[in-house]
């Protein structure tokens, strides 16, 4: 996480939940830090999601405001699947679900990690984006083992954009496989997008790669319209199988 800079960036109103200053005035370093303060009501998220921007800060921090350049996006049919991958998919050792515990994926995204201090996803963050998937716009995916949750992810789900926002894994191979079924089933429905913020090792070893934010912002005014939803809770299309798509 980043200090916030003395000059800029801008404060926002917290009662207009749809005004956000122009992208052009993010800042290069940190790389993207637009607008600080507002809410995490979801008019105000569902609206700077489908603006680019999306909420990153600590507990000690007011709510700031990220579109970096470049973006960090999957598109669905390039996934890269790897063969020791596909070899620990057909193995069948994790059950994939959708929407099955979204509280507590998003609470294993929050736990301490080797590599990392503190956590961002913070109490308000939990309440926000499971109000978001009460409204039937966040959701999960489950890698389980028996009874027990080994890995998964959640995101937003916009039109046909689905945005990414973190993913856990207790188990080898967990959260790649929970990544490649939702990857591969929205593949499936139609969508044009997915999110993924930041590159990392992780992402683009699965095909994730960097594109100019304008290029980002054009494919959300394209595929992001919020009144096209698919129905919540999502399911898995019945037989689905991941590795038997074509791409």
């Amino acid at each position: 996480m980043c200090n916030i800079p003395v000059e800029g960036p801008f404060w926002l109103d917290d009662h207009d939940v749809n005004f956000f200053p122009p992208i052009d005035y993010a800042l290069e370093e940190p790389n993207g830090l637009l607008c600080v303060g507002g809410d995490l009501s979801p008019e105000r998220l569902l609206a700077a999601y489908r603006y680019s921007l999306f909420p990153w800060f600590n507990d000690d921090q007011p709510i700031l405001w990220w579109s970096p350049n470049p973006r960090a996006v999957l598109l669905p049919a390039d996934i890269h699947i790897s063969r020791s991958l596909r070899k620990a998919i057909r193995k069948k050792k994790y059950r994939i679900t959708f929407d099955q515990c979204f509280t507590d994926v998003v609470s294993a995204c929050a736990e301490p990690r080797p590599y990392e201090a503190n956590t961002w996803i913070s109490d308000e963050i939990r309440r926000a984006y499971t109000q978001l998937h009460q409204l039937g716009y966040a959701h999960s995916v489950e890698a389980w083992q028996g009874e027990q949750l080994m890995g998964g992810l959640y995101g937003i789900a916009l039109g046909k954009v689905f945005f990414g926002e973190s993913m856990f894994s207790r188990a080898t191979d967990s959260s790649k496989i929970a990544f490649v079924y939702l990857t591969r089933q929205l593949q499936q429905w139609g969508f044009q997008l997915i999110d993924c913020q930041v590159a990392s090792e992780h992402l683009t070893s699965l095909g994730a790669i960097d594109i100019d934010r304008n290029q980002f912002i054009d494919l959300l005014d394209q595929h992001s319209e919020p009144a096209i939803q698919r129905p919540a809770p999502w399911y898995f299309d019945q037989d689905f199988d991941p590795l038997k798509i074509n791409d």
